[in-house]
């Protein structure tokens, strides 16, 4: 009897057995397979990384010679017309397929299959590089992601990537350029899944952007490349039981609202001196001509060069985004004329990028509003620095990881709560056109879920123009 009873459990144990043993070759072929996909990505990501970082440490030390040369000769922006004429002329003849740059991209990663040529990369370093060497006023972020598509677009060339991979190839791209450029890989990794479509995140090139933005940072610090250290010597206390101050985070909600308008202001001013630029001036090569001529008026009108080239400092001592961290360290307008050196710059034709110019003007407002609202005006710089970004290219979660590893993570509250604020604010808005709207930012604008912030600015000026027609 006994014997019989075991027989019986034996076999009811068998199909069990089975399962369980089912199950562990299954993890065991998808851990195989994971495994497969990480040795993948890294074989693929390592020439990138290894170009795409050595290229930005060349391009940040070209950009540090030239300003240091234009420093030590300020006549040299009277010939920034015609250093424009030179660069629209170089992307009329060999570069009119990528003079969309960042938005290229960005369709691109969009679009699959679609492919971004290398030219873009040597064309967008040289205009970079001549247009601060005259004293545009101008970045270096829409520089670094060229860099990184471009050259992963060409990588493309041999690799041949199904559509899928040349997705996620071209997003390892953008992260390794943005994080290498600014010294914060952590926020290339996000920015390059973030930026694709507003409030929808790419996870699924989570293991290849991180990979990227690391190497190419790692790369670009190896060849001796540096980066602003900014310092913020306040750190917020607590409010009693609550995990921070109450009266101290309802100043931060207040500037999320300014950083979130003018972000909204730096976009429209930049859209719309574009259009009117094409509108008036109808040859390509006379627009950046145009557009030099009007900065240099700009600067002879205000009497300094404060507001050309990046901004990170100032040799005359005058505003910078370093002196902005400093009581007194910024004049009240001193955002306001940055933001129209800066899109009369980039309207007229000039590469670079908007980043750090929106870097200076958030950083300058911010020590304004510290001011105005009685709070530490470091913080407030730092907060306006992330945020008026965060807003113009709704980025609000790479924005705050960026003020984490820039500034320390005491502030981090009072810095997401600036950045979420700012781009809730900016509305479907931004510098970047492409963009789609993957969640829209509240129930209102759910008509514009999958659109693109171009076709949005499209359908408002319809919509404009037929209500003016209907009036009359």
């Amino acid at each position: 009897m006994s014997q019989k009873l075991n027989q019986d459990v034996r076999r009811r144990a068998h199909p069990a057995q089975l399962g369980r043993a089912a199950l562990g070759l299954a993890d065991a072929a998808g851990h195989a397979a994971s495994v497969q996909y990480l040795v993948r990505w890294v074989v693929l990501l390592t020439p990138l990384v290894v170009l795409v970082g050595s290229a930005v440490a060349l391009f940040l030390w070209s950009l540090d010679e030239v300003t240091e040369l234009r420093w030590d000769h300020e006549w040299i922006i009277v010939f920034l017309p015609l250093a424009g004429i030179g660069v629209g002329g170089m992307y009329r003849w060999l570069g009119r397929d990528v003079e969309a740059g960042n938005n290229l991209i960005v369709d691109s990663i969009h679009r699959p299959g679609g492919g971004v040529p290398v030219r873009m990369a040597p064309l967008i370093f040289i205009g970079t590089v001549v247009t601060h060497l005259f004293g545009g006023s101008a970045g270096r972020e829409g520089t670094a992601v060229q860099l990184g598509g471009g050259i992963a677009g060409g990588l493309n060339h041999f690799l041949r990537l199904s559509p899928a991979e040349l997705r996620v190839f071209l997003m390892a791209g953008v992260a390794a350029g943005f994080g290498a450029v600014f010294g914060t890989p952590l926020a290339g990794a996000i920015f390059a899944m973030e930026v694709i479509a507003i409030g929808k995140m790419e996870y699924g090139a989570l293991i290849p952007v991180l990979f990227a933005s690391l190497g190419a940072d790692y790369v670009t610090s190896a060849w001796g490349a540096h980066h602003t250290h900014y310092s913020v010597a306040t750190v917020a206390g607590t409010g009693g039981t609550l995990p921070f101050d109450l009266w101290l985070m309802a100043k931060a909600v207040v500037a999320g609202v300014a950083f979130g308008l003018t972000a909204i202001a730096f976009g429209e001013l930049t859209h719309g001196l574009a259009a009117a630029f094409r509108r008036i001036v109808r040859s390509p090569l006379l627009r950046p001509a145009v557009g030099g001529a009007l900065v240099v008026g700009l600067a002879g009108v205000v009497g300094t060069t404060t507001y050309l080239g990046l901004g990170v400092t100032n040799p005359d001592g005058g505003t910078s985004i370093v002196s902005s961290f400093e009581d007194g360290g910024a004049t009240p307008l001193a955002w306001a004329w940055k933001m129209v050196f800066t899109a009369v710059t980039l309207a007229g034709g000039f590469k670079g990028g908007e980043v750090t110019p929106l870097f200076f003007i958030g950083a300058s407002l911010g020590n304004v509003l510290g001011e105005l609202l009685r709070g530490p005006v470091d913080l407030f710089a730092a907060l306006g620095f992330v945020a008026v970004f965060a807003g113009a290219a709704n980025t609000p979660l790479a924005c705050t990881v960026m003020g984490i590893e820039l500034f320390g993570a005491e502030n981090g509250t009072y810095m997401a709560v600036a950045c979420f604020v700012s781009y809730f604010v900016s509305g479907h808005r931004g510098i970047y056109l492409s963009q789609r709207v993957g969640t829209p930012k509240h129930a209102r604008l759910g008509n514009h879920r999958e659109a693109t912030l171009r076709d949005i600015r499209e359908a408002e000026r319809e919509a404009g123009e037929a209500e003016a027609t209907g009036s009359r």
